[in-house]
């Protein structure tokens, strides 16, 4: 197996094989909590715009998503693991917009199969990556706004790699190294309150996801869903 690790999303529209977009504040961390909580599937938009059209017309029955970090007008939920903790969506169809994951997401036209990645699922999906055996693996990590390379999202395709290999870092060296980068600070902000501290302690529950997220194409969409392993 192949192994290579691109960044943002020129590293998305790179990458071949079986590619995995990694958002880990806060895209695919929150995904993770959403169907943990029962939720059937995740439409995953490149656009605001898109995402609501998609709820008006029926095919979601919730919107999910951030621009700039910020929840926007008329989703029901942000960008955000701690929402999702306690929100009511088993069962339920999820529409999906952000500026990094899912706009990476859909710029991986090249992929054979994609996952999605955070360090919440990255055991689960390091499993369902040797299972499959696919000749060639590409780990993208997404960073900011798709644009600027990030602590969180390059350490957690360094664990990736690493755990593919056969290696098992030290979780809390990981969480460690995150916790001192730049991104990690805004959650203590209290003038960004979109931040919410709980969303940085559940993106940093390494490995503790069950199942993997893996992406297809339905009626037209990409849309994300558990994969129990």
């Amino acid at each position: 197996m192949e192994i290579r690790i691109e960044s943002l999303i020129e590293g998305a529209r790179r990458a071949e094989g079986t590619v995995v977009i990694i958002d880990v504040y806060r895209a695919f961390s929150a995904e993770a909590v959403a169907f943990a909580r029962g939720a059937e599937k995740i439409i995953l938009v490149p656009s605001v715009d898109l995402a609501r059209e998609i709820k008006s017309s029926g095919k979601a029955h919730l919107s999910m998503g951030e621009v700039h970090g910020i929840r926007p007008e008329g989703f029901d939920f942000g960008n955000s693991p701690w929402e999702l903790s306690s929100a009511n969506v088993r069962g339920k169809t999820l529409v999906h917009s952000t500026m990094a994951g899912t706009v990476g997401v859909n710029s991986a036209t090249k992929a054979d199969c994609i996952y999605v990645g955070s360090l919440v699922l990255a055991q689960a999906t390091v499993k369902a990556l040797l299972r499959d055996n696919p000749a060639l693996v590409t780990l993208v990590a997404m960073g900011d706004g798709g644009k600027y390379r990030t602590d969180e999202d390059e350490q957690c395709a360094l664990y990736m790699r690493n755990l593919l290999e056969g290696r098992q870092p030290d979780r809390e060296a990981v969480r460690s190294l995150v916790m001192a980068g730049g991104q990690s600070k805004k959650y203590d902000d209290k003038s960004q309150p979109q931040y919410h501290p709980k969303d940085r302690s559940i993106a940093l529950e390494v490995d503790s996801s069950p199942f993997a997220v893996k992406v297809g194409r339905e009626d037209g969409f990409l849309v994300s869903r558990p994969v129990y392993l």
